[in-house]
């Protein structure tokens, strides 16, 4: 199967995803200041590379999926009751205009192609729809640590910082702010009619 995760990256998620939901989980308060910019209601929600649904199961709602590569992170996540498709995130199997938010928590820099990416989320996004995505400033000494141990992990990881990753989701079209800076910072694009 093709995919936009780097297919290293893939393998390495199927060999840990038994292991994967110990590590600490994405909490909501993280997303909500992404997730306020919406204008509309957030009913369903699309967790691209979202392995075992944390970031979706966060939210407690009861339309979330989660879109992954990696067939045992998949699995793990049926086990918590998310529903979830093998895909590839640059195409996205979701219809035009079908979901409320679409969440990229910790996985967009193990994409091959994110432009592809946010272009596909902004694509199913319904219009005042907004994207989440969480990712990791390398510019910071933290940063620059897990880029570091990423790689040694097996990673092909490639991290942005905000302000590069700002710019790719205005150039999908997307209204595009930074509610959360920082080492683990959020970018928002919101839907705009």
């Amino acid at each position: 199967m093709a995919s936009d995760t780097r297919i290293g990256d893939v393998e390495v998620f199927d060999r840990v995803a038994r292991l994967y939901d110990l590590k600490p989980a994405t909490r909501r308060r993280k997303l909500e200041p992404a997730l306020a910019l919406a204008d509309r209601d957030i009913g369903r929600v699309l967790d691209v590379g979202g392995g075992t649904g944390q970031g979706v199961r966060s939210l407690d709602l009861p339309d979330g999926v989660v879109v992954d590569a990696a067939a045992e992170m998949l699995a793990r996540a049926r086990e918590h009751d998310v529903e979830g498709a093998r895909g590839d995130a640059a195409r996205l199997p979701v219809a035009d205009e079908s979901v409320d938010a679409v969440l990229i928590l910790d996985a967009l820099h193990h994409m091959a192609r994110p432009d592809a990416v946010i272009e596909e989320a902004a694509r199913v996004l319904r219009p005042g729809g907004v994207l989440a995505s969480l990712e990791f400033d390398p510019t910071t000494v933290r940063g620059r640590a897990l880029a570091a141990a990423e790689h040694l992990f097996g990673f092909d990881s490639r991290f942005f910082t905000a302000a590069d990753l700002a710019a790719k989701v205005r150039a999908a079209g997307l209204s595009a702010s930074i509610p959360r800076g920082g080492f683990e910072y959020t970018v928002a694009g919101v839907k705009r009619s």
